[in-house]
């Protein structure tokens, strides 16, 4: 007898909400959402930055995307106020990424 019966025998009114595996990605569990991520491009103190901001998901789910981010695009970037900044102009590379995870995206700008 698993948990789950064993709950169910305690409360057998209680309807269990199972959360929907279609919401997470397969590979690190990381919540997909429903709105896009935008990505932008500027450029701070002459040099070119991307910013990734939008995600309504847990913070700790958002600085798992940035650290899979910089490994992968091998760069230095920086989690702030609910933004993730790559140093230079990876937009094209991010969005491709993004989007093979499941994400939506939306290119802002340029």
């Amino acid at each position: 007898m698993d948990l789950k019966d064993q709950l169910k025998n305690l409360f057998p009114d209680h309807v269990s909400e199972d959360i929907s595996e279609e919401k997470y990605t397969k590979d690190q569990g990381i919540w997909l959402q429903e709105d896009p991520i935008l990505c932008k491009y500027e450029k701070r103190k002459g040099k070119p930055i991307t910013i990734l901001e939008g995600y309504t998901g847990a913070d700790e789910d958002f600085k798992k995307l940035a650290k899979e981010l910089k490994q992968k695009l091998s760069v230095g970037g920086s989690f702030k106020d609910d933004k993730i900044i790559i140093q230079g102009d990876y937009r094209d590379k991010i969005m491709q990424i993004l989007k093979d995870k499941g994400f939506n995206v939306k290119r802002v700008g340029g």
